[in-house]
């Protein structure tokens, strides 16, 4: 094994890449050439390393600094001073009041991190198979084939307590039982890939970054229940996450680790790729099933439920991204050890898309039952210029809003919804005072109403509806009935719509009424908006909203 002195890792996912990223590393390497450095220092691009609004990263060992935002004409200086005579350039290094040039180890954004789902993100190349292995990848799959039984593998997963990382938070092991009970002589394995929230990139990264720990979940997954075939339903607009995924599984394949007679074994497995359009509700497992079947896609009636008849009629699981990256971690350490984190009723850990009025955007991933507290102030830096929380949005246009009353709350499965929201996939946009919250229920009814298949009249009209007379209030011709309109209407679509999509569809709304109702009695006795957002002429703002969002 080559032996170099210094090991520079480069962040390589999407967000870094936009910054900047492919010029800065194209600039280095032809500085290390120049001074015939490209035996001493070696160049790694990794996944995302989390901290997205300082990009494009690099980390260097053996110190472990972190530079952020680097650009081509920095390569020279770094080469120069650093490489050259172990002097860090002090002008691109972390900065913290704490310490003022910091390791990686001693910044609180990554500190106070527990990572297991992004145990690889931003360590390994995700496009070399011998990087994961290194890590350990795939010794779970060979310990469940080789070791397990199919119920043992079961077994392990329910007692690790996991639940879907999708949004729902139903227990892993138990539809994999369900599933593995069903008598059929094909199964399938689905991993929805199909994150379409505003302001969430979680599974886009961990493909990115660590693909190898969702193939080797897809295939735990399909020996435990009898599964021959995984589908990865990935929509079009990751071209990144996609050509890594295409590179992991042909590497796979040719490793023995995907295909026939997986490492020697009776058991086959291997997957495939289906690229979606891009349809928000495609991410409701039965639409999905139907986009895969080349289907419009649209929400099927359950029951019966895809364990019972999925794609192609035949028992099919659908897990998403990140509760799939799990699973090599609990059949590897077992559920003990899974269960060292996080509560009793939500074991384990969440990655969060933290965006929106916070210093410091990006990738976080914390055990469940983290105060939202600790997420925004100790992690993502507090609130910037000086100003004051407001409120924290959670699960994207199916979530509500915590307001500032509640930013102790505990982030797990039980208390985000006593407060009206929901977990969702784990986007987490923070807002300060200069946000409207009647735009911001606005804003996420809108791609609700644009992202509807139409199928069914509630959630087709009913939120329709529900737009216009948010339109109405922020135009400053709203009256005090609207509100009770906006409140039964909102009732209405939830218990009669189809899917999840028009079920969850009022709740941004419902939610700010219940926290932020003198906002919305401001707009319409006063013709103001307190927050000086709406115009009262009708005019959008939704980019206040996330305009702090990463590339």
């Amino acid at each position: 094994m080559k032996i170099y002195r210094i090991h520079a890792l480069i962040c390589a996912g999407a967000q870094c890449l936009a910054a900047g990223g492919n010029g800065f590393e194209d600039a280095l390497k032809e500085e290390l050439k120049k001074h015939d450095l490209t035996e001493e220092v070696n160049i790694v691009e990794t996944g995302c390393m989390g901290s997205c609004q300082l990009g494009p990263l690099m980390v260097v060992y053996p110190e472990g600094v972190i530079y952020t935002k680097v650009k081509p004409e920095d390569a020279k200086e770094i080469v120069e001073e650093h490489f050259l005579k172990g002097r860090p350039v002090k002008r691109l290094l972390w900065r913290q009041e704490e310490k003022q040039f910091p390791t990686l180890s001693e910044v609180p954004f990554f500190a106070k991190q527990t990572k297991i789902v992004l145990r690889n993100c931003g360590i390994i190349n995700p496009e070399d198979i011998t990087e994961y292995i290194a890590q350990g990848g795939y010794e779970a799959l060979a310990k469940a084939i080789t070791e397990m039984t199919r119920e043992e593998v079961i077994k392990v997963v329910k007692d690790s307590g996991l639940r879907g990382r999708g949004g729902a938070g139903f227990p892993t092991g138990l539809k994999w039982e369900l599933a593995y009970k069903q008598k059929s002589d094909t199964k399938y394995i689905i991993c929805n890939a199909d994150e379409g929230d505003p302001g969430a990139y979680m599974d886009r990264s961990i493909l990115e970054g660590d693909p190898h720990s969702v193939l080797e979940g897809m295939a735990i997954a399909g020996y435990a229940v009898q599964a021959q075939k995984g589908y990865i339903y990935i929509r079009a607009e990751y071209p990144l996450a996609i050509k890594r995924l295409e590179i992991a599984i042909k590497q796979a394949r040719a490793s023995g680790l995907l295909g026939k007679n997986i490492l020697g074994t009776n058991f086959s497995f291997d997957i495939e790729l289906r690229m979606g359009a891009g349809a928000f509700v495609c991410g409701e497992e039965t639409a999905l099933i139907n986009s895969i079947e080349g289907k419009r896609g649209e929400p099927r009636k359950k029951p019966p439920f895809p364990v019972e008849r999925g794609v192609f009629g035949k028992p099919t699981v659908i897990n998403n991204v990140e509760t799939l990256a799990n699973i090599p971690v609990i059949v590897g350490k077992g559920a003990s050890f899974f269960r060292k984190f996080g509560t009793e009723k939500s074991p384990g850990t969440k990655v969060f898309a933290l965006a929106g009025k916070v210093n410091i955007t990006g990738l976080v991933e914390v055990p469940l039952g983290t105060p939202l507290r600790t997420i925004v102030f100790d992690i993502g830096g507090g609130i910037p210029e000086g100003h004051t929380f407001k409120a924290a949005q959670t699960g994207g246009p199916s979530g509500g809003v915590i307001p500032a009353e509640h930013l102790d709350v505990p982030m797990d499965y039980e208390n985000l919804p006593q407060l009206g929201t929901i977990m969702g996939s784990g986007g987490l946009i923070i807002m300060d005072e200069t946000s409207c919250m009647v735009d911001v229920a606005k804003f996420f009814l809108k791609f609700t109403v644009d992202e509807s298949c139409g199928k069914c009249t509630p959630c087709r009209e009913g939120t329709r509806q529900m737009l216009n007379i948010l339109e109405k209030i922020t135009s400053g011709n709203g009256t005090m009935e609207d509100l009770d309109r906006l409140e039964r209407l909102g009732n209405v679509i939830k218990l009669t719509s189809l899917c999840g999509l028009g079920q969850t569809a009022p709740n941004p709304v419902l939610s700010t009424l219940r926290y932020f109702k003198d906002e919305y009695i401001a707009h319409i006795k006063g013709k103001k908006c307190p927050a000086n957002v709406c115009t009262m002429k009708g005019e959008r703002h939704e980019r206040k909203v996330l305009n702090r969002r990463p590339a």
